[in-house]
């Protein structure tokens, strides 16, 4: 009829992980069931991370022990119990266990000058009654205040108390027990008595029981006599369908009938199987195929009373279910004045706090650790987490470590001042190339404008225009649209640029050669030797550029992890190898250009722009040169940056160098803008 125990070992782990108690005593019986509490809790511990701070092991209580034998076993403990980090004990005994529990504590107190049960919370199991602590009255019971135990729950049956408080001692005769008891209890003893009086009291076997305190009487019907109630009620019905099969067969055996006491134990065992009744408590008790009894068990909290009597409050309840639910009534709770009114902390180590992550104490057990700085790059967002947990690729761990912050994301725009300035310079520029090539078209009849090639000048300037409106496809967030111009457009504006540069350098030493005596150059002269270099230095390029397009284009891609805090919108150039060889292309044109216009500089032409050619040449090669390491040592928006910038510096070289001076003499210097003055000047 006693419960079974494993709703208890998870009713104390449940209870321990519900008040974050890992750092807990254990105090248990020398015995086979102590051993069998050890070998069934200590798994359930690790598994819950709960470690036992030490395990004590005491005598069975099959008898009293000696104020020695109390003196020796307390000086053996005394260490364990002066575990500070420790509040928390959990107790598996006997009846008697309390009464040694008071004895223990009493001696520490007398020898070693400590109140050993200050700041101490006991977790005692259903086996535990403690009825017996009225035989230590003359004692502090102070210690066992708030203890929280395990009992089984009781029905009262239908007239308990009425039965109480009418029950009168010893008209029964031989009732040894409750004479005995009726003494004890009240002080008293009956004038027949044999024994030696020293007792001033008589008894008059009219005493009330519910006089008496909760420490020496209960009046309610407790889990242990109810489990006896059951007991009793059980063996009847038993007994009984024992008695009924047997005269059913009776007849047919012919066996003679066999009197109760002719009865072994054993021969219950068949018959108690799968019994199920109702008894007077009006509550229905099933007997299971493994003869136990399924039922729950209520955890209650002791509350004393300064006059050592107690009573007991529920503050929980395990389900009788296989799943064995636990509840708890957090509203009925309260902690000892020793703990001052609030939650009693039982740990081996402070908890770790979010943003650290727990780190083991070498030689000790893992309750017992330090804490340490979660590593760059992860976080912890719970106390006593084991490992740091890395963030979600669109987050990012904040500086306490202790949180995941979502990344903004990271792309040039033209509302921001560094995009809006890029923006704006180029503007500026474009508008500058177009009164430039306004003023050209107005002018276009003038010695200077129509020296090397009008043409080639008008399609300079235009694809000029282009290249200052080209850094506007790469503002703003990238989508497909603007990854597949922007690489495009950049690559074959420029290559008609430099190409056009390169064919106004070879126009100008062609035409040098040309004025030679006996010169076969003359047929080169014209247009087309200028419209075929930009023609196929272009198509070349823009093969180039739609190979790329084909095979591995630019698009738009989100960059997780090149900044901590950012999501990169880019555009992925798709394959490297094109965009380089792209920009190599433009480089190798540009580097021809400049050799060619290096060497004609000093040509003695009056129409001879060489030496302005020289000078845009060494701008152009010397900003693309430094564009390479400079885009791939930067991230996100400053590398877009980077690359319009070059756009601009090359495109506004070409510009200033080729084109400014000859619009100083058209507008400033008109007087010189005529083939006598030039060649004078020449």
């Amino acid at each position: 009829m006693v419960s079974n125990e494993a709703p208890q070992y998870t009713g104390i782990v449940q209870l321990l992980k519900h008040f974050g108690w890992t750092w807990v005593g254990l105090i248990v019986l020398r015995d086979e069931s102590g051993d069998h509490f050890l070998q069934t809790l200590e798994p359930l511990f690790f598994q819950n991370g709960i470690c036992s701070a030490f395990i004590q092991r005491i005598p069975s209580q099959g008898r009293l022990l000696s104020f020695t034998e109390i003196s020796e076993v307390s000086s053996s403990i005394y260490k364990s119990f002066m575990d500070h980090k420790a509040k928390i004990f959990a107790v598996y005994g006997e009846t008697l266990t309390v009464m040694w529990l008071s004895s223990l504590m009493f001696q520490m107190e007398s020898d070693y000058s400590e109140n050993a049960s200050v700041g101490r919370l006991w977790i005692v199991t259903a086996q535990i009654d403690f009825t017996v602590m009225g035989l230590v009255t003359s004692w502090d019971s102070e210690l066992f205040q708030g203890t929280i135990s395990f009992e089984v729950p009781s029905n009262e049956p239908l007239g308990f108390q009425t039965y109480l408080q009418n029950l009168k001692c010893c008209s029964a005769h031989g009732d040894h027990f409750l004479k005995d008891f009726w003494e004890q209890a009240f002080h008293c003893t009956f004038s027949n008595s044999k024994e030696s009086v020293e007792h001033d009291k008589v008894c008059t076997g009219k005493e009330k029981l519910e006089m008496l305190p909760g420490s020496v009487f209960e009046m309610q019907m407790t889990g242990h006599s109810y489990s006896i109630f059951n007991a009793v009620y059980l063996l009847a019905h038993a007994l009984h369908a024992m008695t009924s099969f047997r005269s059913l067969h009776r007849a047919s055996v012919k066996r003679k009938r066999l009197e109760h006491q002719d009865l072994q134990p054993w021969q219950l065992h068949w018959f108690l199987q799968g019994i199920s009744f109702n008894n007077s408590a009006g509550e229905s008790v099933t007997f299971n195929d493994r003869m136990e009894v399924a039922t729950g068990l209520d955890i209650m909290k002791m509350v004393i009373f300064p006059n050592n009597s107690f009573t007991k409050i529920q503050i929980g309840r395990i389900d009788s279910k296989e799943e064995q639910t636990f509840s708890f009534y957090q509203d009925k709770m309260s902690w000892h004045r020793h703990f001052n009114q609030v939650l009693p902390f039982s740990l081996c180590s402070d908890p770790c706090q979010p943003g650290y992550q727990k780190k083991k104490k070498e030689g000790e057990k893992f309750c017992c650790y330090d804490c340490a700085p979660c590593p760059e790059g992860k976080i912890s967002h719970e106390i006593d987490m084991v490992d740091c947990s890395p963030c979600p690729e669109d987050q990012y761990p904040s500086k306490k470590h202790d949180r995941c912050v979502f990344k903004t994301l990271n792309f040039l725009s033209h509302k921001e001042p560094l995009g809006m300035s890029l923006a704006l310079v180029g503007i500026s520029l474009f508008i500058t190339t177009a009164f430039v090539l306004r003023t050209f078209v107005k002018y276009q009849d003038t010695p200077i404008v129509k020296a090397n090639n009008r043409e080639l000048t008008f399609t300079l300037l235009l694809s000029l225009l282009l290249c200052f409106l080209s850094p506007l496809l790469f503002l703003g967030q990238p989508n497909k649209t603007t990854c597949f111009l922007c690489q495009t457009a950049f690559g074959i504006i420029f290559a008609v640029a430099v190409s056009c540069v390169l064919a106004k350098t070879i126009t100008v030493v062609v035409a040098f050669m040309a004025t030679k005596p006996g010169s076969n150059m003359r047929k080169w002269l014209g247009r087309k030797l200028a419209g075929s270099i930009v023609v196929s230095c272009t198509l070349l390029q823009a093969s180039i550029c739609s190979w790329w397009m084909a095979t591995s284009p630019p698009f738009p891609n989100l960059d997780m992890h090149s900044l901590t805090s950012e999501i990169i919108a880019e555009c992925n150039v798709g394959s490297a190898v094109m965009f380089y060889l792209v920009l190599g292309y433009l480089g190798f044109l540009a580097i021809i250009s400049f050799m060619v216009a290096f060497f004609a500089r000093k040509l003695p032409d009056a129409f001879n722009e060489a030496k302005f050619i020289t000078f845009s040449m060494l701008v152009f090669c010397s900003v693309w040169l430094t564009f390479v390491p400079t885009y791939l040592s930067t991230k996100g928006k400053y590398m877009v940056a980077v690359e319009i910038f070059s756009i601009l510096a090359s495109s506004g070289g070409l510009l200033s160098c080729i084109f400014f001076p000859k619009c100083y003499i058209i507008l400033l210097r008109p007087q010189l803008n005529n083939k006598q003055q030039l060649r004078k000047s020449n």
